[in-house]
């Protein structure tokens, strides 16, 4: 009873709650991935897996003088099965919750690794750099959360959209089975994007964590066509595929839990 009572007094007083789940070391050493791979997991846990955007902003935090990229923990399995994900971090794809439309997801034009919704809330599999309109979540918007966008964009610069101007991509069966979408999707009779893709790029670590911050060239073979993913910082952070026997810099991370409780008293 003693501990429900200190505990409810916490939850009361708290304005502010942040988990900190790694330590992120920048290695200020050139190396190849496999090598930095190597090197974190002998001196730290693994490299750096990246969970949201507010790891991505300690990284840029972290970077040294002019540096300005570096190896992270992700790679292209290119010849593995590709995974369903949720663009919201924290947002599990689940087999059972899904709403194709009938024959999806088909690859009806090629590879189709993102997803449309249409006005019936059906989901159809996509070309990735198609512009179209699309659908945003922001949860800090108690009154509505849910935005039909009506600008054209490719699936990543919709991605990008949202993040900056709301929270992200709608995301998540809940999220698209509530009344305010429905109302916005009957208002059109164009398919929009959502949240949901799929890939074959894995974290290191084995970690199942659906955060992406690929920059919008992405798609662009010429440009982008390696197996393993930096960050740039000169870039917003944004990542790149890049060939995985490049040396660069990189970051690991140590798996130690930090807690910082910041409290009102009033």
């Amino acid at each position: 009873m003693q501990w429900s009572l200190i505990l409810l007094f916490l939850m009361a007083q708290c304005c502010f709650i942040d988990c900190q789940l790694y330590q992120f070391h920048y290695i200020n050493e050139s190396k190849n991935w496999t090598e930095a791979q190597q090197y974190c997991r002998e001196k730290h846990t693994d490299l750096v897996t990246v969970t949201n955007m507010k790891d991505m902003k300690r990284l840029i935090n972290i970077s040294v003088g002019d540096q300005s990229e570096a190896w992270i923990g992700l790679y292209d399995q290119t010849h593995g099965n590709r995974t369903w994900r949720w663009s919201l971090p924290g947002v599990e794809f689940n087999e059972s919750g899904t709403k194709w439309k009938s024959g999806e997801p088909n690859d009806g034009g090629g590879k189709e690794n993102c997803v449309i919704v249409d006005k019936d809330l059906k989901w159809t599999d996509d070309k990735c750099q198609i512009s179209r309109r699309f659908l945003c979540y922001n949860e800090s918007n108690t009154t509505h959360k849910y935005h039909l966008i009506n600008q054209v964009k490719t699936w990543l610069e919709a991605q990008s959209y949202c993040r900056e101007n709301h929270t992200d991509l709608i995301s998540g069966l809940k999220q698209l089975q509530d009344g305010e979408v429905e109302k916005l999707m009957n208002s059109t009779s164009d398919s929009s994007y959502i949240g949901l893709f799929r890939e074959t790029w894995r974290w290191s670590d084995g970690s199942s964590f659906s955060f992406r911050h690929w920059n919008k060239d992405f798609n662009n073979q010429i440009i982008n066509s390696g197996q393993c993913a930096m960050t740039k910082f000169d870039d917003g952070g944004r990542w790149r595929n890049v060939n995985c026997t490049e040396r660069k810099p990189f970051i690991c991370y140590d798996g130690e839990f930090l807690v910082q409780i910041y409290i009102i008293i009033k």
